[in-house]
Protein backbone atom coordinates (compact mmCIF):
# COMPACT_ATOMS: atom_id res chain seq x y z
CA UNK A 1 0.00 0.00 0.00
CA UNK A 2 1.49 3.00 -0.86
CA UNK A 3 -1.40 5.64 -1.95
CA UNK A 4 -0.29 9.05 -3.31
CA UNK A 5 -2.76 11.32 -1.11
CA UNK A 6 -3.20 15.45 -1.24
CA UNK A 7 -3.52 16.38 1.33
CA UNK A 8 -1.91 13.16 3.22
CA UNK A 9 -3.74 12.20 6.09
CA UNK A 10 -2.76 12.53 9.53
CA UNK A 11 -3.05 8.61 10.17
CA UNK A 12 -3.19 6.20 7.71
CA UNK A 13 -2.97 2.21 9.07
CA UNK A 14 -3.26 -0.54 6.47
CA UNK A 15 -5.59 -3.75 7.53
CA UNK A 16 -5.70 -7.57 6.78
CA UNK A 17 -7.88 -8.23 3.50
CA UNK A 18 -9.33 -6.15 0.69
CA UNK A 19 -12.51 -4.66 -0.47
CA UNK A 20 -13.53 -5.08 -3.90
CA UNK A 21 -14.90 -1.70 -4.98
CA UNK A 22 -18.75 -2.11 -7.20
CA UNK A 23 -18.64 -0.83 -10.65
CA UNK A 24 -21.68 1.39 -9.81
CA UNK A 25 -20.02 2.79 -6.13
CA UNK A 26 -16.74 4.53 -8.52
CA UNK A 27 -19.49 6.85 -10.21
CA UNK A 28 -20.88 7.96 -7.35
CA UNK A 29 -18.06 8.54 -5.40
CA UNK A 30 -16.36 10.51 -8.41
CA UNK A 31 -19.09 13.21 -8.85
CA UNK A 32 -20.16 12.87 -4.71
CA UNK A 33 -21.61 16.40 -3.83
CA UNK A 34 -23.07 17.50 -0.81
CA UNK A 35 -26.68 16.65 -2.17
CA UNK A 36 -25.87 13.34 -3.10
CA UNK A 37 -26.55 10.09 -1.66
CA UNK A 38 -24.41 7.37 -0.76
CA UNK A 39 -24.68 3.57 -1.76
CA UNK A 40 -25.29 0.52 0.68
CA UNK A 41 -22.16 -0.19 0.51
CA UNK A 42 -20.83 2.93 2.52
CA UNK A 43 -21.89 3.48 5.94
CA UNK A 44 -21.96 7.38 7.32
CA UNK A 45 -22.37 8.07 10.53
CA UNK A 46 -21.57 11.36 12.52
CA UNK A 47 -19.20 11.24 15.50
CA UNK A 48 -20.09 14.52 18.06
CA UNK A 49 -16.58 14.37 19.53
CA UNK A 50 -15.05 14.98 16.13
CA UNK A 51 -14.26 18.45 14.96
CA UNK A 52 -17.02 19.89 12.06
CA UNK A 53 -14.19 18.92 9.00
CA UNK A 54 -12.55 15.81 11.00
CA UNK A 55 -13.11 12.60 9.53
CA UNK A 56 -12.32 8.87 9.64
CA UNK A 57 -12.45 6.24 7.09
CA UNK A 58 -12.43 2.45 7.70
CA UNK A 59 -12.34 0.18 4.38
CA UNK A 60 -13.14 -3.87 5.19
CA UNK A 61 -13.72 -6.58 3.03
CA UNK A 62 -17.44 -6.09 3.70
CA UNK A 63 -17.59 -2.42 3.00
CA UNK A 64 -16.79 1.15 3.76
CA UNK A 65 -17.58 2.82 6.86
CA UNK A 66 -16.99 6.90 7.11
CA UNK A 67 -17.50 8.69 10.29
CA UNK A 68 -17.48 12.33 10.45
CA UNK A 69 -18.18 15.73 12.46
CA UNK A 70 -20.58 17.05 9.79
CA UNK A 71 -21.58 16.75 6.32
CA UNK A 72 -18.16 18.77 5.20
CA UNK A 73 -15.99 16.03 7.25
CA UNK A 74 -18.19 13.57 4.71
CA UNK A 75 -17.58 15.46 1.68
CA UNK A 76 -13.52 15.25 2.47
CA UNK A 77 -13.66 11.57 3.61
CA UNK A 78 -15.24 10.72 -0.26
CA UNK A 79 -12.24 13.25 -1.59
CA UNK A 80 -9.64 10.81 0.06
CA UNK A 81 -11.59 7.88 -1.21
CA UNK A 82 -11.84 9.05 -4.63
CA UNK A 83 -8.37 9.64 -4.94
CA UNK A 84 -7.37 5.72 -3.12
CA UNK A 85 -9.43 4.66 -6.03
CA UNK A 86 -8.25 5.75 -8.76
CA UNK A 87 -5.19 3.85 -7.64
CA UNK A 88 -6.59 1.07 -6.69
CA UNK A 89 -5.51 -2.19 -9.13
CA UNK A 90 -7.61 -3.91 -10.93
CA UNK A 91 -10.74 -2.31 -8.57
CA UNK A 92 -9.32 -3.95 -5.26
CA UNK A 93 -8.64 -1.48 -1.82
CA UNK A 94 -6.12 -2.74 0.36
CA UNK A 95 -8.11 -2.53 3.51
CA UNK A 96 -7.03 0.44 5.93
CA UNK A 97 -8.12 2.88 8.64
CA UNK A 98 -7.54 6.59 7.70
CA UNK A 99 -8.20 9.44 10.25
CA UNK A 100 -7.73 13.25 9.45
CA UNK A 101 -8.77 16.96 10.27
CA UNK A 102 -7.22 20.24 9.00
CA UNK A 103 -4.89 22.05 10.76
CA UNK A 104 -6.06 25.34 9.91
CA UNK A 105 -9.78 26.03 9.92
CA UNK A 106 -9.58 28.41 6.48
CA UNK A 107 -8.16 26.57 3.63
CA UNK A 108 -8.58 29.15 0.82
CA UNK A 109 -7.37 29.59 -2.58
CA UNK A 110 -7.15 32.77 -4.23
CA UNK A 111 -7.45 32.92 -8.54
CA UNK A 112 -6.28 36.47 -9.82
CA UNK A 113 -9.12 36.85 -12.90
CA UNK A 114 -7.86 40.85 -13.33
CA UNK A 115 -4.15 40.79 -14.67
CA UNK A 116 -4.47 37.21 -16.56
CA UNK A 117 -7.28 35.52 -18.91
CA UNK A 118 -10.54 35.36 -17.50
CA UNK A 119 -11.28 31.70 -17.18
CA UNK A 120 -14.46 30.44 -18.59
CA UNK A 121 -17.17 29.26 -16.92
CA UNK A 122 -16.03 25.20 -17.92
CA UNK A 123 -12.79 25.87 -16.44
CA UNK A 124 -13.67 27.42 -13.43
CA UNK A 125 -16.01 24.41 -12.94
CA UNK A 126 -12.40 22.17 -13.13
CA UNK A 127 -10.79 24.30 -11.04
CA UNK A 128 -13.48 24.10 -8.46
CA UNK A 129 -13.69 20.84 -8.53
CA UNK A 130 -9.94 19.98 -8.27
CA UNK A 131 -9.76 22.84 -5.10
CA UNK A 132 -12.82 20.72 -3.79
CA UNK A 133 -10.72 17.07 -4.05
CA UNK A 134 -7.56 19.15 -2.31
CA UNK A 135 -10.11 20.05 0.63
CA UNK A 136 -9.90 23.82 0.25
CA UNK A 137 -12.89 25.14 1.77
CA UNK A 138 -12.67 28.87 0.69
CA UNK A 139 -11.88 30.49 -3.02
CA UNK A 140 -11.46 33.97 -4.14
CA UNK A 141 -11.24 35.48 -7.62
CA UNK A 142 -9.25 38.44 -7.29
CA UNK A 143 -11.04 41.29 -9.09
CA UNK A 144 -10.18 44.94 -10.09
CA UNK A 145 -12.25 45.24 -12.94
CA UNK A 146 -13.82 41.92 -13.98
CA UNK A 147 -17.14 42.19 -12.90
CA UNK A 148 -19.86 43.27 -15.46
CA UNK A 149 -21.22 46.35 -13.47
CA UNK A 150 -24.05 47.49 -14.87
CA UNK A 151 -23.05 51.02 -14.90
CA UNK A 152 -19.79 50.60 -16.04
CA UNK A 153 -19.71 49.01 -18.64
CA UNK A 154 -16.45 51.22 -20.64
CA UNK A 155 -14.27 49.45 -17.43
CA UNK A 156 -14.65 46.19 -18.54
CA UNK A 157 -16.16 45.65 -21.99
CA UNK A 158 -12.82 44.01 -23.22
CA UNK A 159 -12.04 41.95 -20.48
CA UNK A 160 -14.87 38.76 -20.60
CA UNK A 161 -16.13 39.92 -17.02
CA UNK A 162 -18.05 37.51 -14.98
CA UNK A 163 -21.84 38.21 -14.83
CA UNK A 164 -23.62 38.28 -11.45
CA UNK A 165 -25.68 35.60 -13.11
CA UNK A 166 -22.24 33.64 -13.26
CA UNK A 167 -21.18 34.37 -9.92
CA UNK A 168 -24.63 33.13 -8.79
CA UNK A 169 -23.92 29.78 -10.45
CA UNK A 170 -20.24 29.68 -8.90
CA UNK A 171 -21.79 30.33 -5.50
CA UNK A 172 -23.93 27.21 -5.86
CA UNK A 173 -21.43 24.55 -7.80
CA UNK A 174 -18.90 25.99 -4.78
CA UNK A 175 -21.52 25.44 -2.19
CA UNK A 176 -22.28 21.87 -2.90
CA UNK A 177 -18.59 20.95 -2.78
CA UNK A 178 -18.06 22.46 1.11
CA UNK A 179 -16.60 25.65 -0.62
CA UNK A 180 -17.41 29.33 0.27
CA UNK A 181 -16.85 31.75 -2.73
CA UNK A 182 -15.60 34.84 -0.78
CA UNK A 183 -16.53 38.30 -3.16
CA UNK A 184 -12.95 39.97 -3.84
CA UNK A 185 -13.47 43.42 -4.81
CA UNK A 186 -10.30 46.15 -4.75
CA UNK A 187 -11.32 49.17 -2.92
CA UNK A 188 -8.38 51.16 -2.33
CA UNK A 189 -5.46 50.45 -4.71
CA UNK A 190 -4.94 48.70 -7.63
CA UNK A 191 -7.58 50.57 -9.29
CA UNK A 192 -5.73 51.84 -12.45
CA UNK A 193 -7.99 50.18 -14.76
CA UNK A 194 -10.75 52.51 -13.83
CA UNK A 195 -8.92 55.58 -12.69
CA UNK A 196 -7.24 55.90 -16.27
CA UNK A 197 -10.40 57.01 -17.55
CA UNK A 198 -11.37 60.67 -17.60
CA UNK A 199 -14.57 59.68 -16.07
CA UNK A 200 -12.52 58.17 -12.90
CA UNK A 201 -10.55 60.64 -12.16
CA UNK A 202 -12.11 62.66 -10.14
CA UNK A 203 -12.12 59.63 -7.92
CA UNK A 204 -8.02 59.13 -7.80
CA UNK A 205 -5.64 59.33 -5.16
CA UNK A 206 -3.08 61.13 -8.26
CA UNK A 207 -5.25 61.61 -11.31
CA UNK A 208 -1.74 63.66 -12.55
CA UNK A 209 0.34 60.60 -12.18
CA UNK A 210 2.53 59.12 -9.55
CA UNK A 211 6.00 57.77 -8.88
CA UNK A 212 6.07 53.82 -7.71
CA UNK A 213 8.57 52.34 -4.87
CA UNK A 214 10.79 51.40 -7.50
CA UNK A 215 11.32 54.79 -9.05
CA UNK A 216 8.97 54.13 -12.31
CA UNK A 217 6.21 57.09 -13.28
CA UNK A 218 2.88 55.80 -14.14
CA UNK A 219 0.59 58.22 -15.85
CA UNK A 220 -2.33 57.18 -14.19
CA UNK A 221 -3.27 56.74 -10.22
CA UNK A 222 -3.62 53.60 -9.24
CA UNK A 223 -5.15 53.93 -5.50
CA UNK A 224 -8.54 55.70 -4.90
CA UNK A 225 -8.61 59.08 -2.74
CA UNK A 226 -9.26 58.09 0.94
CA UNK A 227 -11.11 61.54 1.65
CA UNK A 228 -13.50 61.80 -0.89
CA UNK A 229 -16.79 60.94 -0.35
CA UNK A 230 -17.25 60.66 -4.25
CA UNK A 231 -15.13 57.87 -3.74
CA UNK A 232 -17.20 56.29 -1.05
CA UNK A 233 -20.38 56.69 -2.69
CA UNK A 234 -18.74 54.82 -5.38
CA UNK A 235 -17.64 51.81 -3.47
CA UNK A 236 -21.00 51.61 -2.34
CA UNK A 237 -22.94 51.53 -5.88
CA UNK A 238 -20.02 48.93 -6.80
CA UNK A 239 -21.04 46.74 -3.39
CA UNK A 240 -24.78 47.02 -4.20
CA UNK A 241 -24.93 45.30 -7.84
CA UNK A 242 -21.68 42.61 -6.87
CA UNK A 243 -22.23 41.40 -3.44
CA UNK A 244 -26.25 39.81 -3.75
CA UNK A 245 -24.25 36.81 -6.18
CA UNK A 246 -22.92 35.62 -3.22
CA UNK A 247 -23.85 33.69 0.14
CA UNK A 248 -20.46 34.49 1.74
CA UNK A 249 -20.38 35.84 5.20
CA UNK A 250 -17.07 37.04 4.57
CA UNK A 251 -16.06 40.01 1.79
CA UNK A 252 -12.51 40.87 0.91
CA UNK A 253 -11.90 44.29 0.51
CA UNK A 254 -8.20 44.22 -0.96
CA UNK A 255 -6.70 47.28 0.10
CA UNK A 256 -2.78 46.10 -0.56
CA UNK A 257 0.10 48.37 -2.47
CA UNK A 258 -1.67 51.78 -2.26
CA UNK A 259 1.17 53.13 -3.94
CA UNK A 260 0.56 56.34 -4.61
CA UNK A 261 -1.45 57.66 -1.18
CA UNK A 262 -0.05 60.69 0.19
CA UNK A 263 1.08 61.90 -3.21
CA UNK A 264 -1.32 63.32 -4.25
CA UNK A 265 -4.92 64.29 -2.96
CA UNK A 266 -3.55 63.27 0.52
CA UNK A 267 -0.44 64.24 0.94
CA UNK A 268 -0.99 67.64 3.06
CA UNK A 269 -3.21 65.37 5.45
CA UNK A 270 -0.89 62.46 5.34
CA UNK A 271 2.01 65.03 6.47
CA UNK A 272 0.15 66.10 9.58
CA UNK A 273 -1.11 62.73 10.50
CA UNK A 274 0.87 60.25 8.82
CA UNK A 275 0.25 57.85 5.90
CA UNK A 276 -0.29 54.98 7.99
CA UNK A 277 -2.88 56.73 9.91
CA UNK A 278 -4.58 57.95 6.64
CA UNK A 279 -4.77 54.44 5.26
CA UNK A 280 -6.16 53.43 8.47
CA UNK A 281 -9.13 55.73 8.85
CA UNK A 282 -10.36 54.43 5.17
CA UNK A 283 -9.61 50.69 6.23
CA UNK A 284 -12.15 51.70 9.04
CA UNK A 285 -14.37 53.41 7.26
CA UNK A 286 -14.69 50.37 4.79
CA UNK A 287 -15.13 48.15 7.43
CA UNK A 288 -17.94 50.23 9.07
CA UNK A 289 -20.01 50.39 5.63
CA UNK A 290 -19.04 46.45 5.37
CA UNK A 291 -19.90 45.40 8.42
CA UNK A 292 -23.40 47.23 8.29
CA UNK A 293 -24.57 45.09 5.59
CA UNK A 294 -23.87 41.72 7.76
CA UNK A 295 -20.29 40.71 6.01
CA UNK A 296 -16.77 40.56 7.91
CA UNK A 297 -13.79 41.90 6.16
CA UNK A 298 -11.13 40.68 4.96
CA UNK A 299 -8.08 43.26 4.15
CA UNK A 300 -4.78 42.83 3.09
CA UNK A 301 -2.24 42.97 5.45
CA UNK A 302 0.87 44.35 3.59
CA UNK A 303 0.19 48.39 4.71
CA UNK A 304 -0.32 47.67 8.10
CA UNK A 305 2.49 45.46 8.93
CA UNK A 306 4.76 49.05 7.95
CA UNK A 307 2.83 50.50 11.27
CA UNK A 308 3.01 48.13 13.22
CA UNK A 309 1.92 50.38 16.14
CA UNK A 310 -1.11 50.83 14.49
CA UNK A 311 -2.19 46.79 14.17
CA UNK A 312 -4.32 47.35 17.71
CA UNK A 313 -6.37 49.59 16.12
CA UNK A 314 -7.24 47.49 13.26
CA UNK A 315 -11.45 46.58 14.04
CA UNK A 316 -11.12 43.17 16.31
CA UNK A 317 -13.74 41.46 14.01
CA UNK A 318 -11.60 41.82 10.92
CA UNK A 319 -9.40 39.20 9.30
CA UNK A 320 -6.61 40.26 7.63
CA UNK A 321 -4.85 38.57 4.93
CA UNK A 322 -0.51 38.51 5.93
CA UNK A 323 0.77 37.98 2.38
CA UNK A 324 3.98 37.83 1.20
CA UNK A 325 5.89 35.65 -2.01
CA UNK A 326 9.86 35.63 -2.01
CA UNK A 327 11.35 32.65 0.14
CA UNK A 328 12.36 34.77 2.86
CA UNK A 329 9.31 36.84 3.43
CA UNK A 330 9.26 37.73 7.06
CA UNK A 331 6.36 36.00 8.63
CA UNK A 332 7.93 35.07 11.57
CA UNK A 333 7.41 38.78 12.10
CA UNK A 334 4.13 39.84 10.73
CA UNK A 335 2.04 36.51 11.84
CA UNK A 336 3.74 37.71 15.47
CA UNK A 337 2.43 41.03 15.21
CA UNK A 338 -1.23 40.06 14.42
CA UNK A 339 -1.20 37.81 17.02
CA UNK A 340 -0.20 39.85 19.90
CA UNK A 341 -2.69 42.42 18.58
CA UNK A 342 -5.54 39.90 18.81
CA UNK A 343 -6.39 40.03 15.25
CA UNK A 344 -7.19 37.06 13.47
CA UNK A 345 -5.33 36.06 10.37
CA UNK A 346 -4.58 34.03 7.44
CA UNK A 347 -0.99 33.54 6.12
CA UNK A 348 -1.24 33.84 1.96
CA UNK A 349 1.89 32.41 0.37
CA UNK A 350 2.19 32.70 -3.59
CA UNK A 351 2.72 30.00 -6.61
CA UNK A 352 5.53 31.91 -7.95
CA UNK A 353 3.90 31.00 -11.21
CA UNK A 354 3.38 35.30 -12.40
CA UNK A 355 6.33 37.17 -14.40
CA UNK A 356 8.16 33.33 -15.59
CA UNK A 357 7.65 30.91 -18.46
CA UNK A 358 7.76 27.88 -16.02
CA UNK A 359 7.19 28.99 -12.28
CA UNK A 360 9.84 29.79 -9.61
CA UNK A 361 9.39 26.28 -7.79
CA UNK A 362 11.70 26.50 -5.36
CA UNK A 363 11.31 29.70 -4.20
CA UNK A 364 7.12 28.91 -4.21
CA UNK A 365 7.77 25.73 -2.10
CA UNK A 366 9.96 27.24 0.50
CA UNK A 367 7.68 30.05 1.03
CA UNK A 368 4.59 28.36 1.45
CA UNK A 369 6.53 25.83 4.17
CA UNK A 370 7.42 29.05 6.25
CA UNK A 371 4.05 30.70 5.57
CA UNK A 372 2.32 27.46 7.02
CA UNK A 373 4.97 27.12 9.78
CA UNK A 374 5.06 30.34 11.25
CA UNK A 375 0.99 30.22 10.87
CA UNK A 376 0.55 27.55 12.75
CA UNK A 377 3.15 28.29 15.29
CA UNK A 378 1.34 31.96 15.80
CA UNK A 379 -2.25 30.79 15.63
CA UNK A 380 -3.21 32.14 12.11
CA UNK A 381 -6.77 30.66 11.29
CA UNK A 382 -6.26 30.29 7.59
Amino acid sequence: MNYKLIPFPNKIKPLAGVFKIPASLIEVIENYTLSSSLESDVESVSNSSFSREEYSVEIRSNGIKIESGGVAGTFYAIQTLKQIFRQSSEGLLQCLIIKDKPCFKTRSVMLDISRNKVPTMVTLFKFIDLWAELKFNQVQLYTEHTFAYKKHKKVWENYSPLTAGEISILDRYCRERAIDLVPNQNSFGHMERWLRFDEYKDLAESPEGYTDPSGVFFKNSSTLDPSSSKVFDFLKELYDELLPSFSSSYFNIGGDETYDLCQGKSKVRCMQEGQGRVYLDFIKKLHREVSSRGLRMQVYGDIIVKYPQLIPELPKDIIALDWGYEADHPFEKETASFRNAGIEYYVCAGTSSWNSIAGRWDNALDNIRSAAYWGEKNKASG
